[in-house]
């Protein structure tokens, strides 16, 4: 679309500050996605198209957009009447190394702190392991080579950095298949020759099966403020399931259509059913669990992952630019192992808004009317002043994850920690948790 352009102009990147709130009769937006589930919802609020360059009050922006935006060259301001889908440093809860880097700093300042949250048995962090053993390649590479000689038939998963949707991502099993990742195929693996950052970690092996096919969820959490920490769960998530049925096999070790739950991997396959999708609710996964494993055990598993959630949240909310003006959406993925242990995967800051199904088109045709109903505020004109919790009405299909303001936790608080109390004051450039009364044994 040629008005929504990805890169602003030069009157918006250099010093020119909208001064007038714009008129209650009238809303402008501007997007950088020509997506219909996009535009249909603007449209319906009556809201009209302009360009990055015009005065708009919401855009639905892509990520360079907003790099541009929030630069030090640009030298843009926002008004208060002006709301943007993506908070200026995302990346340290999307980009893959720096989601893992975070994570690790919180539970060491918990352990720090004598937080509870911090208690490590055997080694391992009781309340707060969700994420698979990871490194960063190259600079992570000795420390890699020495837990992989701990248990050398285990199995691990490459991924590039900043790259999504599968591109790049392969299994080892042997540290001589590094070599493929090597500049120097034939040489013996050189760190100090690769330049793009990939992430190592431990193959989750043992995936909980539906049908013989492994699969991943697929969750959406909207942002509205980091600090104090405000979020919401989409309850309308789904399951990504491969097409071929799960093997361990050397075999199939480089088999896409096996390990990778994508979608823009797996509908390439010759067993892709564009019907469905190779897509299931959330809601039937949470029958047929309750059905097969049982209701507590079901309970406890979407207790788990909520948790998961909020603390990976909490792990970036003092480093994140908690700017007035920007919400964000994310795309959560979490695998859950056999024994219904949910590991987070990974986090998308633009996840996919390509329907490929007619429930697919529902659900996000949903999402996004859900989204601008808790971030426009009830007159319907962006309101940097207004950061309030919604109707239940307004909230549609999400509900209230986390509002840090309140110190209440909705779904969190029945996860590992059963009470929350708030903790002294500390000074404004420390962090601030949760601490319990008393802790379940997970």
């Amino acid at each position: 679309m040629e008005r929504a352009k990805s890169v602003l102009s030069n009157d918006l990147l250099y010093g020119r500050i909208l001064t007038n709130p714009p008129s209650k009769i009238k809303v402008t937006y501007c997007t950088d996605l020509d997506k219909s589930v996009l535009i249909g919802n603007f449209e319906k609020r009556g809201w009209s198209q302009v360009g990055p360059e015009d005065d708009w009050n919401f855009y639905w922006a892509g990520i360079q957009t907003c790099r541009n935006l929030f630069s030090l060259d640009s030298g843009y301001r926002m008004n208060d009447h002006q709301t943007i889908n993506h908070f200026p440093n995302h990346y340290e809860l999307t980009r893959k190394d720096l989601l893992v880097k975070n994570i690790k700093r919180y539970r060491k300042e918990l352990e720090r702190e004598g937080n509870p949250l911090g208690s490590k048995l055997n080694g391992k962090y009781i309340f707060l392991d969700f994420i698979p053993i990871t490194f960063v390649l190259p600079a992570d590479y000795n420390m890699f080579v020495e837990e992989y000689r701990k248990n050398p038939q285990s199995t691990w998963i490459m991924k590039p950095v900043g790259k999504s949707q599968g591109a790049g991502i392969f299994l080892i099993n042997k540290l001589s298949k590094l070599k493929r990742w090597s500049r120097e195929a034939k040489a013996p693996f050189n760190p100090s020759v690769v330049k793009e950052s990939y992430i190592i970690s431990r193959y989750i092996d043992n995936p909980l099966l539906i049908g013989g096919k492994k699969f991943d969820m697929r969750l959406y959490v909207l942002v509205t403020s980091f600090r104090p920490l405000k979020a919401y769960l989409f309850k309308l998530g789904f399951c990504r399931f491969c097409t071929v049925k799960y093997d361990t096999s050397i075999q199939e070790l480089d088999n896409i259509f096996v390990h990778l739950t994508n979608v823009s991997v797996q509908r390439h396959g010759g067993d892709y059913n564009s019907m469905h999708g190779g897509k299931l609710s959330v809601d039937n996964l949470r029958l047929y669990l309750e059905s097969t494993r049982g209701k507590c055990v079901t309970d406890k598993l979407f207790q788990n992952i909520t948790w998961l959630i909020v603390h990976s949240l909490k792990s970036v909310s003092y480093i994140m630019a908690n700017d007035k003006h920007c919400f964000e959406c994310y795309g959560y993925d979490i695998i859950i192992d056999n024994n219904l242990k949910p590991w987070l995967i990974e986090v998308n800051a633009s996840p996919s808004l390509t329907s490929t199904t007619v429930n697919d088109r529902i659900l996000k045709n949903k999402l996004i009317d859900n989204i601008l109903s808790i971030v426009i505020p009830p007159g319907g004109i962006p309101d940097t002043k207004w950061n309030k919790i919604p109707s239940i009405e307004a909230m549609g299909n999400f509900e209230l994850l986390i509002d840090d303001e309140f110190l209440l936790l909705d779904k969190a608080k029945k996860g590992p920690i059963e009470e929350e109390t708030k903790r002294p004051k500390k000074k404004r450039n420390q962090r601030s948790y949760y601490t319990t009364k008393s802790i379940q044994n997970t």
